[in-house]
C-alpha cells in the first residue's frame, strides 16, 4: 500500500528540517556571513575603574565570532561601536556580548558609565 499522501509531505518537511539543523546556516538572515567556526574569547575585569588587562588592540577575521565577557566591580554597559551591540553589567556578574564580526576595521569596546576604552578590535 502507498504511503498517505499528507504523511509523505510531513516526512518530507520533518527531512528537510533535520537537514537544516545538521548542516547548520551559511548565512545569517540580515546578510550577516555565517561565522567560521572559531571564537574568539575576549574575557575583561573592570575593578577600582581600572582596566585588566590592560587596553589594547584585538586582531579578529571577518566572519568570526567574537565573544566578549567583562566583570565590574560597579554598575556599567559595555557597547562595542561599529556593531552597536551593548550588555548591561551588574556588579560582580559577568556579562557577555557576542556576535559575528562581518565588518572590516578598527572598533571601540568601552564602558558607557565609568568611560573606560575596554580594547580596539580589528577586523581583517
Amino acid at each position: 500500500m502507498p504511503p498517505h499522501p499528507r504523511r509523505h509531505r510531513s516526512t518530507h518537511a520533518a527531512v528537510a528540517l533535520l537537514a537544516l539543523l545538521l548542516i547548520g546556516p551559511t548565512a545569517c538572515g540580515d546578510g550577516e556571513p555565517a561565522a567560521t567556526g572559531t571564537v574568539e574569547t575576549v574575557t575583561v575585569t573592570i575593578a577600582g575603574g581600572s582596566v585588566s588587562p590592560a587596553p589594547g588592540r584585538i586582531e579578529v577575521t571577518r566572519g568570526q565570532t567574537v565573544r566578549i565577557t567583562t566583570t565590574s566591580d560597579v554598575a556599567d554597559m559595555v557597547h562595542v561601536h561599529g556593531y552597536d551591540r551593548s550588555v548591561t553589567l551588574r556588579p560582580g556578574v559577568a556579562g557577555t556580548v557576542e556576535f559575528v564580526a562581518d565588518q572590516d576595521g578598527l572598533f571601540e569596546v568601552e564602558t558607557h558609565g565609568q568611560d573606560l576604552q575596554l580594547f580596539q578590535l580589528v577586523v581583517r
